[in-house]
């Protein structure tokens, strides 16, 4: 069950944050917030590709903490685009590390 509510809140968190944040521009950061969940890719080259025991954070290639700060970093660029992706992906990093709590 936990799963399910986890995955609806990748699709919920960036729209909302969007939506907050970024009001006169709400619609491309959103979807480029939701394209941000494409970091799951590196998935597939885990063994087994889902194992709902695993924490994703320091485990996956894209889920290290190396590529969490360039994360970071890219929330702070003047470019919209890459500014509403950074977030994006902080926000995936976020949500899958709460999943590593539970």
């Amino acid at each position: 069950m936990f799963s399910y509510i986890h995955l609806a809140l990748h699709g919920l968190v960036p729209v909302a944050i969007a939506w907050f944040f970024f009001r006169s521009d709400w619609k491309r950061a959103a979807l480029i917030m939701l394209a941000a969940n494409l970091v799951d890719l590196d998935h597939l080259v885990a063994n087994p590709v889902y194992d709902p025991n695993r924490c994703s954070i320091n485990f996956h290639p894209l889920h290290k903490m190396l590529p969490i700060s360039l994360y970071g970093a890219m929330m702070f660029l003047p470019w919209p685009p890459l500014r509403y992706l950074g977030i994006g992906l902080i926000t995936h990093m976020l949500l899958d590390a709460t999943d590593c709590a539970f």
